[in-house]
């Protein structure tokens, strides 16, 4: 092992080491008759430690070897750690985070058990929606129906709150020259169901279905249609283009004959936030973006010179956010920062051109919840994590009716009137309010009574 001998060449230097990192009393080991041998195995035992200390598994295709940049990676209780870096390393975590859960848009899901794995290999996911046709010429709004799976994390200085949701959502995308219909590129939520897990610094494990602050980024996640395509994803059927913003790359074009991967990483530069355009508001609001990333899958999605929107097949986005108070989803307490982090999957179940006539019904319907809770889930959906099973089960098991009849009701609300006030009302209440007059106006009259809102 000549590396060794030549880094043990200097005793003293590697005495003063092997101390320092083993934490041996110095006093001892100056009596001690420590030979060259034990020196350089000792010295051998603190390198491989520090070794696998700060090794990083490599999340890599199975079929190429090439490194997977933006995949994302939770831990045992579902909560998720970050992405994997541009040349694939996974964020450093403890060995008690593990086993961790490997997910990216487009390959099948991966476990890592052992914290000395090195490579992480992630098989591609195969799969196709029907081909859609335009049967008719008055058919020029395309409906999509998809499927969402959302992971948020709320954290404080010292609570955490986890969120794991899935709903199905509806996109309407009309063509340009369809007048005033203008359709939603957001998603329109028609079912959802959310399960939270409370904990804090003082041992808190607690579940709910209900939370009185939404956290999300998914509802700011739209449909994109008639993208420009490079030239050389256009004439090369298996090719690779990169746009380069400002700072960093920013879109990464990949296509494997019918099937187009589009990664963006919205954060390159401020022109790269048109991929985003419904987030504008919180990019001027003071709202620190440390991660903002989409990624497209496209089945048979070039028409002519561009993407349409009738080739999408999944998205997923990975946003990480550090705001304060009112700057960023209008929590009650402005001084005290928040870290909002969201990953979330949103899988095409189905698209079809309707009409102009047919898609206003739609938009009109009013939907029931269990209408799309008996749907099938749509090919390409991994198995849940055997934590969020856990937390599904927790929340399932909650008496809600029981809970609130345990709950004694607030006794300063007694005799109040809380229906909402009219617009004239509140213009009214104003004006007493700045009169110093007392009561409620009603039908012309004052109510002196002490029922005043």
């Amino acid at each position: 092992m000549p590396i060794f001998e030549y880094l043990c060449a200097d005793m003293s230097l590697c005495l003063h080491i092997i101390i320092h990192m083993l934490k041996v009393d110095i006093h001892l080991l100056k009596g001690a008759a420590i030979s060259r041998s034990r020196v350089t195995m000792s010295l051998l035992a603190v390198l491989v430690t520090m070794t696998v200390s700060a090794g990083n598994p490599v999340v890599v295709d199975s079929a190429t070897g090439e490194p997977l940049a933006g995949a994302s990676v939770f831990d045992n209780r579902g909560v998720m750690l970050g992405v994997s870096s541009s040349d694939g390393k996974v964020p450093f975590v403890s060995r008690d985070a593990y086993p961790l859960t490997i997910r990216y848009m487009g390959f099948h899901e991966s476990t890592v058990t052992n914290p000395l794995d090195s490579i992480v290999r992630m098989k591609e996911n195969f799969y196709r929606l029907p081909e859609v046709v335009v049967n008719a010429s008055d058919r020029q709004v395309l409906h999509m129906l998809a499927y969402v799976r959302e992971y948020s994390t709320l954290t404080t200085y010292t609570d955490t709150v986890t969120l794991y949701r899935d709903k199905w959502v509806d996109f309407m995308i009309p063509d340009k020259k369809k007048g005033r219909f203008k359709g939603w590129r957001l998603p329109r939520i028609l079912s959802s169901s959310s399960y939270y897990h409370f904990s804090n610094s003082a041992g808190l494990d607690s579940v709910s279905d209900r939370f009185n602050q939404h956290f999300s980024w998914t509802d700011w996640v739209g449909v994109i249609d008639r993208v420009p395509v490079p030239l050389s994803i256009q004439n090369d059927a298996f090719s690779v283009d990169t746009v380069f913003g400002k700072y960093s790359p920013t879109e990464t074009w990949l296509r494997k004959g019918r099937d187009i991967t589009l990664d963006v990483n919205v954060l390159a530069d401020t022109v790269s936030r048109r991929w985003m355009p419904n987030m504008s508001t919180f990019f001027k609001n003071h709202i620190d973006f440390e991660c903002v990333k989409i990624r497209y899958n496209f089945n048979d999605g070039i028409v002519a010179d561009y993407l349409s929107a009738s080739g999408l097949t999944g998205i997923a986005v990975n946003i990480e956010s550090n705001g304060r108070g009112r700057d960023m989803f209008r929590f009650n307490r402005r001084d005290e920062p928040f870290f909002v982090s969201t990953y979330a999957e949103i899988y095409l179940a189905d698209k079809e051109y309707i009409s102009v006539k047919e898609a206003k019904k739609w938009e009109n319907y009013a939907f029931e919840p269990l209408d799309f809770k008996l749907l099938p889930l749509p090919e390409g959906v991994p198995p849940l994590q055997p934590s969020t099973e856990e937390l599904i089960a927790r929340v399932g098991e909650i008496n809600s009716d029981a809970l609130r009849l345990e709950t004694e009701p607030d006794k300063r609300l007694a005799g109040c009137d809380l229906t909402p006030l009219t617009t004239k009302q509140k213009i009214l209440k104003r004006l007493k309010g700045l009169l110093n007059m007392r009561g409620s106006y009603y039908g012309g009259v004052y109510n002196n009574s002490g029922n005043s809102r």
